[in-house]
């Protein structure tokens, strides 16, 4: 059994990135964890029925995984560029030593998004060996809306068949209703079905999320 953490930036990048690869490694008996990074506040500026919807969209996504876990740290969106690198790696390590994931699943290194780049390098930077030895595998998920405007290309050399489980995810991405627009807006219904079809024309099957290994160790 397996015990995969998803790093999500912001709420629905774990469904945006990695909804099948969840529902699928959950039906065959592992477990699956989300660290989100960030979160809506009215100490930022959003007011509280906001706070309110984005509580039940988590917690709707967090049921229709039944996952074994979600830990949010609750920097701002948008902002964590403005915080001391060292006080987010104190918190992401504490997470990590907590789960104890033999897998991680961390955003695109060259996302165009600030958030997931700085969420990449620094949760990269908990990975090492010698310090977390449970992790024997770290992925790049491919996150649309940011993945696809990165500067360098996402080459992925390891997929997901996710055919039984397209539905649930598109399902599971309707959640969050103010963050899912209509095509051509990315983060679309249209787009999730599109992407997947041409990853799977890559891996052979009908629908499949892609990902890049980084390391694997058997």
């Amino acid at each position: 059994m397996e015990r995969i953490l998803i790093v999500a930036p912001h709420p629905d990048d774990e469904t945006l990135g990695a909804g099948g690869y969840i529902l699928k490694k959950k039906k065959t008996g592992n477990k699956v964890f989300v660290l989100n990074m960030t979160h809506v506040s009215e100490e930022y500026g959003h007011n509280s029925e906001q706070v309110r919807i984005r509580n039940k969209e988590i917690k709707k996504m967090c049921e229709a995984y039944k996952l074994d876990g979600y830990f949010n740290l609750g920097f701002k969106p948008t902002g964590l560029d403005r915080y001391d690198d060292s006080e987010i790696i104190q918190k992401i390590s504490s997470v990590i030593k907590e789960v104890e994931p033999t897998i991680v699943v961390l955003p695109f290194f060259s996302d165009v998004h600030s958030d997931h780049r700085i969420t990449f390098n620094l949760c990269y930077s908990c990975t090492k060996t010698f310090r977390y030895p449970f992790i024997k595998k770290i992925m790049m998920m491919e996150i649309v809306s940011e993945t696809e405007y990165a500067l360098h290309a996402f080459k992925p050399n390891y997929f997901i068949d996710i055919a039984d489980y397209i539905e649930q995810k598109i399902q599971i991405l309707y959640y969050f209703e103010s963050e899912v627009g209509i095509h051509p807006f990315p983060r679309s219904e249209e787009t999730i079905r599109a992407n997947s079809m041409v990853r799977g024309a890559m891996a052979g099957v009908k629908y499949a999320e892609a990902f890049i290994i980084l390391k694997s160790i058997d």
